[in-house]
């Protein structure tokens, strides 16, 4: 199974930058699509963003140009680099690895925009 460690939340005032990571570690399946999602207080978790192995990225419209997802396969670890962040952004944002045969989710790191 894969296990997931995310890092890089924080509190950071509107208009602020943050960049969270996840690295995955464990037996990692050839396959795979690793992404970000986000869980805002009273509302559904969302998705944010995604990428494939190959770099086929996928970003929700409401955060594209603001928000960035990138890879490092020999890292096993993904980024999400947030700027011009907004009040609205506010949410636990959380990591996850899906291939064919299940995913897995980590245990989220708290965004809170602010000042």
């Amino acid at each position: 199974q894969v296990q997931l460690v995310e890092s890089g939340g924080g509190l950071v005032q509107p208009g602020g930058s943050l960049r969270l990571s996840c690295a995955a570690s464990g037996s990692i399946p050839n396959f795979n699509i690793m992404g970000w999602y986000r869980q805002a207080p009273g509302k559904q978790r969302e998705m944010v963003a995604s990428i494939s192995m190959d770099g086929l990225r996928n970003t929700a419209d409401s955060m594209k140009g603001r928000f960035a997802i990138s890879r490092d396969n020999s890292k096993n670890t993904i980024y999400l680099q947030m700027a011009s962040l907004r009040p609205e952004d506010t949410a636990v944002y959380y990591c996850n690895f899906y291939t064919t045969r299940y995913e897995v989710w980590g245990q989220g790191t708290r965004v809170t925009v602010s000042s």
